[in-house]
């Protein structure tokens, strides 16, 4: 059984209907793994879990566990591996896709998450590494957008949207058709989450389906 939970982002805290789903899905509360999405972005070896906006949604939630552990370049590629394969929860971070997908990467760290049967939690960038592919959008300095497609991690076979400056009017604009022509694209705003588990796909918030250059909202099943 495996359960997946992709969050944009949220500005304050959890909403409470996704706090009681939480509760609910994490019975184990043992180890929680947060893997950053600025894995070089440090100044000294402590790291102050306060600072961590995804770790205080999860305090806020009264989500607590014996251990918590982040890891980023500051950790050897061995420990990182061992930690998260005896996760209760791991939580892929948000903050810059390319830069976590790279970090994924460089530790091989994507089967290791893969192959876990930890509760796995993703925000923005993370949410982005979860999914099958992303696009990265890049714009030039003479404002030309130059798009990457990244392969992610890939627990089920769709793509993922999370940007919080984008919306439906730049999702309707159609720079997600293309992929869309390949798989099935799940575009969020922010202050919304998909929970996936076995397979089966629900939503909270703004969300929306993009298929074969198609758009269409979601209706909300959480």
């Amino acid at each position: 059984m495996s359960t997946h939970y992709y969050f944009s982002w949220f500005n304050h805290f959890l909403p409470e209907k996704l706090v009681k789903l939480l509760h609910k899905d994490i019975t184990d509360r043992q180890s929680l793994v947060m893997i950053s999405a600025d894995p070089s972005n440090y100044e000294d070896d402590q790291i102050n879990f306060d600072d961590i906006s995804e770790w205080t949604w999860l305090k806020q939630a009264n989500l607590m566990f014996d251990e918590y552990h982040f890891v980023d370049y500051r950790m050897p590629k061995e420990d990182a591996q061992l930690l998260i394969q005896n996760a209760s929860v791991i939580f892929c971070c948000g903050g810059y896709p390319a830069l976590q997908h790279d970090f994924l990467m460089d530790y091989e760290l994507m089967d290791v998450i893969k192959k876990s049967n930890a509760v796995i939690l993703g925000a923005s960038a993370g949410s982005l590494n979860m999914a099958a592919k992303w696009l990265n959008l890049e714009t030039t300095s003479d404002e030309v957008e130059t798009s990457t497609i990244y392969e992610g991690i890939g627990f089920g076979h769709f793509a993922y949207e999370s940007h919080s400056l984008r919306n439906y009017a730049t999702f309707v604009q159609g720079y997600l058709f293309p992929l869309s022509e390949e798989m099935d694209v799940y575009a969020a705003e922010q202050e919304s989450a998909m929970r996936v588990k076995d397979g089966v796909i629900e939503t909270m918030g703004s969300i929306y389906l993009i298929s074969h250059s198609k758009i269409q909202k979601l209706a909300e099943t959480l």
